[in-house]
């Protein structure tokens, strides 16, 4: 008898059409389902990022994100075609629905699949430094959908995704944290060249910030116009902060420079003008 009641309970439909017919018992399996398939895809993703270094971390929850949407939908499936459901009948008739989402979420697709891609081959990681549309940042978050990035000034810049597929983007730190800066050094002809190359590569060598492997090295780049062309090459790990590393090496430069009479030129012209009278 009381079996025949909850038999009678979990019946009742709630949606109750000629194809459709939707009963408290196929909602309370919707729900046991849920959590057991929530319980069990956590289970799984904390066996798998136990060990995993925090980067390595990020970037497989970010994607376990999307597969488990994808479960989801084949769990709603599955329990509501057990249940008595004709499922296929609702795909029909949301056939022109899923159409019309599927060309206004078309961005959002493109989005979602840059993201996986992102992840599966590595070519952005949190921690990066990156040049995009002539604007340098370090990535902090990489998400399906959009991945964020700080520049310089602390500004946030949320980027779609499908931007670093169809865009050219420039990598700083992919191959290796030490990255090469240049600083462009000009001097009045008939300066002592040898001791240009001294001064800078004394002041090069003196900075903290600057690493000692690989060394920093001096080109004489060109007799200019109005000058003798350096170039003073470093390498240094930090290439977010690399500005103000550079503005501290030239406030030395022009200091070294002063105290040994090295004249930094201004461009010179010479005019002619001719007098008829």
């Amino acid at each position: 008898m009381m079996f025949e009641k909850i038999k009678a309970f979990f019946g009742t439909s709630i949606i109750h059409t000629k194809d459709v017919n939707f009963t408290l018992g196929t909602l309370f399996a919707l729900i046991i389902a849920f959590i057991i398939t929530n319980y069990l895809l956590r289970f799984i993703r904390l066996l798998i990022t136990r060990k995993l270094p925090i980067m390595d971390k990020v970037k497989f929850i970010s994607l376990f994100q999307f597969i488990k949407y994808f479960v989801y939908i084949l769990v709603i499936m599955f329990t509501l075609n057990a249940s008595g459901v004709n499922v296929s009948v609702l795909i029909t008739a949301s056939a022109a629905l899923f159409i019309g989402l599927g060309f206004a979420l078309q961005q959002l697709f493109q989005d979602v699949i840059a993201g996986v891609m992102i992840i599966l081959d590595q070519s952005l990681r949190v921690g990066d430094v990156i040049e995009i549309e002539k604007r340098v940042g370090k990535v902090t978050e990489i998400n399906l959908r959009t991945t964020r990035v700080v520049t310089r000034n602390e500004r946030v810049l949320v980027v779609p995704n499908h931007k670093f597929m169809n865009e050219v983007l420039f990598n700083w730190t992919q191959n290796h944290n030490v990255v090469r800066e240049d600083i462009l050094v000009r001097v009045a002809h008939g300066s002592d060249v040898e001791l240009v190359r001294q001064i800078l590569l004394e002041i090069a060598n003196k900075d903290p910030r600057v690493e000692k492997k690989p060394k920093a090295h001096v080109f004489f780049e060109n007799f200019g116009e109005s000058s003798l062309d350096f170039t003073l090459y470093i390498y240094v790990t930090d290439s977010f902060a690399v500005l103000s590393l550079k503005s501290d090496i030239r406030f030395e430069i022009d200091k070294k420079f002063k105290i040994h009479n090295i004249k930094i030129p201004l461009p010179q012209r010479e005019i002619y003008i001719n007098n008829p009278r």
